[in-house]
């Protein structure tokens, strides 16, 4: 059941996030052309990823998949959680971030750890919250990986 309010809170709150606080242009690329990238690119396992779980990349919200696969994360409620927390852990604030870790909290006390693991994973990673993924999506993951530091 707590699975499911917080996916239905998602679903609500994606587009107003999507339309006022995400900036920047949709990167109009699909998960069929990311998988012609280099096997060992961001862009292929970027690919990889959304074609796993059937997804599509939700526009100017690209970035959230990337982390995804940076972090190599995995799609169940509470590893989106963790995510967040990895997030701020890396030095990430905004409303949406305090409101997902907030709910996450409340709802999941017995994934503290977790979190607290992935909070610290995201401080002793360099800042990547930021970065023009769609500029690295040729570059080798075990490289970006290795370089930003994400274990």
């Amino acid at each position: 059941m707590r699975d499911l309010i917080i996916e239905k809170l998602y679903e609500f709150t994606k587009k107003p996030y999507q339309k006022f606080f995400k900036k920047g242009i949709p990167w109009n690329i699909t998960p069929s052309q990311l998988i012609q990238y280099n096997q060992d690119s961001l862009g292929f396992h970027l690919g990889c990823f959304l074609l796993k779980y059937n997804f599509e990349m939700q526009p100017k919200l690209e970035d959230h998949d990337i982390i995804h696969v940076l972090t190599n994360t995995q799609v169940a409620v509470t590893d989106e959680i963790g995510m967040q927390y990895f997030l701020l852990g890396n030095g990430k604030r905004s409303m949406y971030l305090y409101m997902v870790i907030t709910i996450g909290t409340l709802f999941y006390p017995f994934q503290m750890k977790y979190f607290i693991r992935n909070y610290k994973r995201g401080k002793m990673a360099h800042r990547i919250h930021d970065l023009d993924f769609l500029k690295m999506l040729t570059l080798p993951l075990t490289a970006l990986r290795t370089t930003f530091n994400i274990i």
